[in-house]
């Protein structure tokens, strides 16, 4: 991972604690009615915003080259949307019974609910010199199919939490991220070389309205007195994300290096990360889309902005395990396929 790229989501984490310490000392100002009018700013501007910069920074010509490649991507699409949120739902089942808060439960199941990160999982394979190529298909294509398929996980596992009838959740998904993505596209197909000539901070610019985002989002949890968040469902929910982190990770590793599945050990390196990422950046807006007006929000949103560091933290300290197997398999796949010398009698 590069140091720039590492240094930016470290701030991005510091951000995170730091906006939600704002919103407990201040939460009049981001909540729905407040000064900064999120109702408008937020459900609209904000979410557009992110998503025009994703359809801007988004390199869809690089994708042809991983495109032949459908066994791994079936792979990853299929852990990623069928396997994740049913295995999520099955565990959560168990968990009802404890005491644990029971939104931060339903917080877990919008983790499984999400698709692929744009960048985490790209940046990982490639510290690794895993397959890039297919990194960067499964997770752009995932997000593409996370568009349509999140919601609409959210609300087969969760259902609308909000007076708001289908229809307008996906009328205003639709003019708000599918628009917004595709004019992106579009604009990005006619000044693609002043982009890459100049490389825009695409990054920082999602990770400040990202931050907006959040912040809104905990200010109308704080300034709501009936909503009361223990410290030891917290705890308990930070220990399961790991659990769970590590758990699937292995999973995905252990399935991939079967010899029926024929995978190469790159590509195996690409599916644990990108199999098991998932996308804070789509994953908040759509969150404030389904669930609009719900007070519990916040507290449903608590188990991704954790996911989201422990993906990276876990990631990150596990390269130079991961990178260590794939060269020492390569190497001895090489062996096995090089011709025998005949023995001389």
């Amino acid at each position: 991972m590069g140091l720039l790229e590492r240094t930016r989501k470290e701030w991005f984490i510091v951000g995170i604690v730091l906006v939600i310490a704002v919103a407990k000392l201040q939460p009049a100002v981001g909540a729905k009615g407040g000064p900064l009018k999120p109702e408008i700013t937020i459900t609209y501007i904000a979410v557009s915003a992110i998503f025009f910069n994703s359809g801007l920074s988004l390199k869809t010509e690089e994708l042809t080259s991983a495109l032949m490649h459908v066994k791994l991507h079936l792979f990853v699409q299929i852990f990623t949307l069928v396997f994740f949120p049913t295995a999520i739902w099955l565990f959560l089942q168990a968990l009802s019974v404890t005491p644990i808060n029971e939104w931060l439960l339903k917080g877990l199941q919008t983790v499984g609910c999400m698709p692929p990160p744009v960048s985490s999982a790209v940046i990982l394979t490639k510290a690794v010199g895993g397959n890039e190529a297919a990194a960067i298909f499964n997770s752009a294509f995932g997000s593409f199919l996370g568009i349509v398929i999140t919601p609409l996980l959210l609300l087969l596992f969760l259902g609308s939490s909000s007076s708001v009838p289908f229809t307008s959740i996906f009328s205003q998904l639709f003019m708000t991220v599918v628009v917004p993505l595709i004019i992106g596209q579009i604009v990005r197909r006619r000044i693609k070389d002043w982009l890459e000539r100049k490389k825009p901070p695409f990054g920082a610019i999602s990770s400040c309205v990202l931050l907006m985002i959040i912040y809104t989002t905990f200010c109308d949890t704080f300034s709501n007195p009936n909503i009361d968040l223990d410290k030891f469902s917290l705890i308990i929910i930070v220990f399961i994300i790991f659990f769970v982190q590590l758990s699937f990770m292995l999973l995905t590793f252990l399935f991939s290096t079967r010899n029926n599945f024929g995978f190469t050990p790159a590509d195996t390196v690409a599916i644990i990360f990108c199999s098991t990422h998932k996308s804070l950046t789509l994953g908040i807006p759509m969150l404030k889309i389904v669930f609009a007006g719900y007070e519990h929000l916040s507290l449903i949103s608590v188990p991704l902005l954790i996911y989201h560091p422990a993906q990276i933290l876990l990631g990150s300290v596990l390269v130079p395990t991961i990178k260590s197997w794939m060269v020492s398999r390569q190497k001895a796949l090489k062996l096995t396929r090089q011709p025998k010398a005949p023995v001389k009698v």
